[in-house]
């Protein structure tokens, strides 16, 4: 019950061998039959033990209908269901019809969330009325599911602006996003009325998106696209997301949106424009943190940006979190990770695809440092091996010794471009069998930067085979 209803960090594998109480542990299971060593003890039956609390603490915390109703909580979990009909009512979102044989009737789920704070202690209770867009039928019930979402280089380049040009900031977010944009004109989507509100014989018929719709994002982009047009703003032919006036910039990621001007005065008069064409605008800080990059500014009033988070739980998942683990200062080795077909095999407990996939984010984003090492553990990223699972904890503990740092605009006073191309050639040849045709691939790194700032980088092997360095 205590592990219910408090936060706790699961102990690394190492955390818990260094524990005294491992010893014991080891004792008792050897009395009991157990011939293994302390190491696949602790690794194999204690560890998961931690995770499955965790989780279980977790899921108590998002539980079903069910659940939600035959809980402790029940009175509250009702409440906060009651208020997101009355919010989904109000804003029109559907109309109550007689069921048809001829509709294709989509289940409706109910999402709930208990939020805490750290001490454990409740915060508030959500809930949130979603409809199975995966039982949707192409061609009846939706038809076009593209939606686009800003590119990162644009939102790097408006922050080196941003220094560059002393530009104000302001961050906003759109909330209910998703219940905004209507249905287009042939869509017909009827959902299953929400359990505890059910009537018999009726469905409701959406009249606008709901969340887990498939062309929810879509008619979101497109229901943004003009209210920002109807605000006096231009879409980029460059970017569909960047949206250009004479005083003002904004960027949207689906319901986030980034605002620049030269005045706050003109990002308010922005938002009062939007906010009269119905969109529930909520202003937030300035650009302070954007999908999981926090931006903070330096004394000298340049713009930081760092992922802790993101590298945090890359840690946790390599089990290099606690104290035990030793850094690295470099993320690559300075031979090149090969296939190594014959080695030894993969021993570790994390997921290898998970782990590559954080990294992504974070090569991409934040840290161009590591982008050819993390390029290197992503070719393998389908069957790695041993030395594939070493490389990983190698950048792993380079970000250990480095997790405090991150990209620092800071442009000099001239507004240019400039790029820095390289290839090695063949660079795998001599290291992997020379029978396999990628050792004879070349490797591309480049880096273009606007005003000595890092906006676009990539480090990755050629697609076509170079037979000469020309």
């Amino acid at each position: 019950a205590l592990l219910m209803q408090s936060e706790f960090e699961v102990p690394t594998v190492e955390a818990l061998m260094a524990c005294p109480i491992s010893r014991f542990i080891h004792f008792a299971a050897n009395e009991c039959g157990y011939s293994g060593t302390r190491y696949e003890l602790i690794a194999n039956w204690v560890h998961p033990l931690f995770l499955k609390a965790k989780s279980d603490a977790s899921k108590e915390d998002n539980p079903s209908w069910k659940e939600a109703m035959s809980g402790p909580f029940k009175a509250e979990y009702w409440k906060a269901a009651i208020k997101e009909i009355e919010t989904l009512e109000s804003m029109d979102v559907w109309e109550v019809v007689d069921r048809d044989d001829d509709m294709n009737v989509i289940d409706s789920i109910w999402a709930f969330k208990l939020k805490r704070y750290p001490d454990g202690v409740v915060k508030k209770f959500k809930a949130r009325f979603c409809a199975r867009g995966d039982q949707q039928l192409e061609g009846i019930d939706f038809f076009e599911t593209y939606a686009p979402v800003v590119q990162w280089t644009t939102v790097r380049l408006l922050l080196i602006l941003e220094v560059l040009l002393q530009l104000k900031s302001k961050q906003g977010d759109v909330a209910a996003a998703f219940v905004h944009a209507e249905l287009g004109e042939n869509e017909k989507v009827y959902v299953e009325m929400p359990l505890g509100f059910r009537k018999k014989g009726k469905v409701l018929k959406l009249k606008k998106t709901l969340y887990g719709l498939r062309q929810s994002p879509r008619a979101f982009w497109q229901y943004l696209t003009k209210a920002m047009i109807g605000a006096g703003m231009r879409v980029s032919k460059s970017d569909p997301c960047l949206f250009v006036s004479e005083k003002v910039i904004a960027v949207a990621f689906v319901d986030d949106i980034l605002f620049w001007s030269s005045d706050e005065a003109y990002i308010n008069e922005l938002g009062s424009k939007l906010r009269a064409q119905g969109l529930l605008l909520e202003q937030e800080d300035d650009a302070a943190g954007f999908l999981g990059v926090n931006m903070s500014r330096t004394e000298e009033g340049l713009i930081e940006m760092k992922q802790t988070g993101l590298i945090d739980r890359v840690l946790d998942a390599l089990g290099l979190d606690s104290k035990l683990a030793t850094n690295k200062w470099t993320p690559a080795e300075a031979k090149p990770l090969t296939r190594d077909v014959d080695g030894e095999p993969c021993q570790g407990s994390f997921s290898y695809s998970s782990v590559v996939g954080m990294l992504l984010y974070l090569a991409g984003h934040t840290r161009p440092d590591i982008a050819y090492a993390v390029n290197c553990c992503a070719r393998y990223m389908f069957s790695p091996r041993l030395v594939h699972e070493q490389a990983l904890k190698r950048i792993g503990r380079y970000l250990k010794a480095t997790r405090d740092k991150g990209l620092i605009l800071n442009p000099s006073g001239e507004l240019k471009v400039d790029a820095y191309p390289d290839a090695d050639f063949a660079g795998l040849y001599g290291h992997e069998k020379v029978t396999d045709p990628a050792c004879v691939k070349s490797r591309t790194g480049f880096l273009i930067t606007v005003s000595d700032c890092p906006m676009v980088w990539v480090s990755k092997l050629q697609t076509e085979t170079a037979l000469s360095t020309m």
